[in-house]
């Protein structure tokens, strides 16, 4: 009777291993599938324009907080290296792509011209620093006030009823400009001849604003 009892047992044992492995694969599965696209979603670049620029304001931001902590010459030149490379690519995309699809979308005359003058101070400044080096006695005071001046940039465009909200609102196609910001971004960022006809620009702002006032 014992014997009989333990062969029904491991028969009963025997068929109910399969069954629960195919329950707990058929759970693990869904839960496998959503993890796989959450991980495909977070790896994606995204293609929103604003979204872009804004992750371009992120990164420098970052950048002049290391430069305040930093207390040794070679690093401070690196970093400031980086922040006025990826300024200067980051305006001339604006300048190039987003600021013209902004006026023509918005009409915004005043955001959008005031936005250029902004960036043509900032690109004097970086001509400022990269002509010196953190020896000099203003060094760390150009890199400051650039700091500066690039915080109230950002907070104009990234604030309430600013030029990024209206953008919003507006018939911007926000996802193909941000295809093509990110096309010309890489373009910039791979190119030492892209990267050195921008430090060649004098005054970008007025020449752009003439283009675009014989266009209206």
């Amino acid at each position: 009777m014992a014997r009989a009892k333990s062969k029904a047992a491991k028969k009963s044992a025997t068929r109910a291993a399969p069954r629960s492995a195919a329950r707990t694969a058929s759970r693990a599965a869904p839960q496998a599938s959503r993890t796989a696209k959450r991980g495909t979603r977070r790896s994606e670049p995204s293609k929103n324009a604003i979204a872009l620029l804004k992750a371009d304001h992120r990164q420098v931001e970052d950048w002049f907080a290391q430069y305040e902590k930093t207390r040794a010459t070679d690093r401070k030149r690196a970093i400031a290296e980086k922040i006025c490379n990826a300024l200067r690519v980051h305006t001339q995309i604006e300048e190039e792509i987003f600021y013209p699809a902004f006026y023509e979308a918005t009409r915004e005359e005043d955001l959008h011209h005031e936005a250029i003058i902004e960036h043509d101070g900032a690109k004097k400044l970086i001509a400022e620093i990269e002509s010196t080096s953190p020896d000099d006695d203003f060094y760390d005071a150009r890199v400051k006030v650039l700091s500066e001046m690039i915080k109230h940039h950002v907070m104009e465009e990234e604030q309430r009823d600013g030029m990024f909200t209206k953008a919003r609102d507006s018939e911007m196609d926000l996802a193909t400009l941000g295809v093509q910001l990110a096309e010309r971004k890489a373009e910039l960022e791979s190119s030492p001849e892209a990267m050195k006809a921008l430090t060649r620009v004098v005054d970008a702002g007025k020449g752009f604003i003439t283009r675009l006032t014989a266009t209206i």
